[in-house]
């Protein structure tokens, strides 16, 4: 691989058949496909899912991000003329303000009011910023997360064209804190039974909270990698995760991320000792080939978006030819891509 001042967003291309991006979840969670990459030899394995069991050993501790999507994609009326609308809340700015995506943006100009829901939920845009997007105040009466619940829609990804029919698939079994505008999808493959047998042979399960930004869809336009900017998400530990992640530390265990948005908040949250202590930042972490871990020592996570900065993060982890190579393996297999696809154990030893 070329040093890292040359790499290319198109080094990050590989050819994927539109069949293979998976539509539906399939009706089991844990019964997804399961590629085990061995970082150092490379070496593939085809097993599945439930089959992490075999990779997880006594000691060490599973990191899983505990954020739920909020059911932020809101259909509505612009008053008085009735045109349809659609709004996609983005970052609760406070006292009923958010800033949204708005279609169609010409449409909605400062001043212009919508109506959701037969008059539920009421909206004014105040300004229209910068970057397109728009800061609009919200009226309703009781609580906006309930309001959210029975008029928003869940905002799944642009290539899943499929209506989905139960909501409750988009989300973690241990989604708790609502704040993500994406799922953290590779722990959409775990079910309870399965933390529980997890657990049960030794292994630490802790959460950590980072809230998924619309921007993990948002393509690199950058030729140069290394000019790509991070869109910046909220991540936070807890005093309890904290003592968990130090104990794993202590007696040699290693470190197993569920998903990227659970390795982008350890490693922005890891201190230079290598210790962790309750905290919260907003992280704008650009993880690609190169970079240094000092946190994470494994990985669960799904096939991702050629090009994308998900897949330069696991090239950093696994190795740029490594990865690529297991790529175009289940392109050939026939695996099932993207966020309701099967998954991928990046296999490696605790960090001495």
């Amino acid at each position: 691989m070329k040093g890292n001042s040359a790499l290319k967003t198109s080094d990050f291309y590989y050819d994927l058949p539109p069949e293979l991006i998976a539509q539906t979840p399939l009706a089991q969670r844990d019964s997804s496909r399961l590629m085990v990459l061995h970082k150092n030899s490379g070496e593939i394995s085809h097993r599945r899912f439930s089959d992490i069991l075999d990779y997880l050993h006594p000691g060490d501790c599973l990191v899983m991000n505990d954020s739920r999507v909020l059911p932020a994609r809101l259909l509505g009326k612009r008053l008085p003329s009735g045109g349809a609308i659609e709004l996609l809340l983005l970052t609760d700015r406070g006292d009923g303000v958010w800033e949204c995506l708005a279609k169609p943006g010409k449409k909605l100009q400062a001043g212009a009011q919508v109506s959701f829901g037969e008059g539920e939920l009421r909206a004014q845009v105040l300004q229209v910023l910068d970057n397109g997007n728009r800061l609009v105040q919200f009226h309703y009466e009781g609580i906006f997360l309930e309001v959210l619940e029975r008029l928003g829609k869940m905002p799944l990804p642009p290539y899943i064209k499929e209506e989905l029919a139960d909501s409750e698939r988009y989300q973690t079994v241990y989604s708790k804190v609502n704040g993500s505008a994406a799922a953290p999808t590779a722990g959409l493959h775990f079910t309870q039974e399965l933390l529980r047998e997890i657990e049960a042979t030794g292994v630490a399960l802790a959460y950590v909270t980072l809230h998924v930004g619309l921007g993990t869809f948002r393509p690199v336009k950058a030729e140069e990698v290394t000019e790509h900017h991070m869109h910046a998400e909220l991540c936070m530990i807890s005093e309890q995760t904290a003592q968990i992640l130090n104990a794993a530390r202590a007696r040699g265990g290693r470190i197993v991320c569920v998903g990227t948005t659970s390795c982008r908040t350890i490693e922005s949250l890891v201190l230079p000792d290598g210790s962790f202590a309750a905290a919260s930042k907003w992280t704008d972490i650009f993880i690609y080939p190169g970079y240094r871990f000092r946190a994470m020592d494994a990985l669960i996570t799904n096939f991702h978006l050629p090009e994308s900065t998900l897949l330069m993060l696991i090239s950093a982890f696994a190795g740029y030819e490594t990865v690529m190579r297991a790529y175009r393996t289940a392109v050939q297999e026939r695996y099932r891509f993207f966020s309701f696809g099967d998954v991928m154990y990046l296999h490696g030893e605790a960090s001495k």
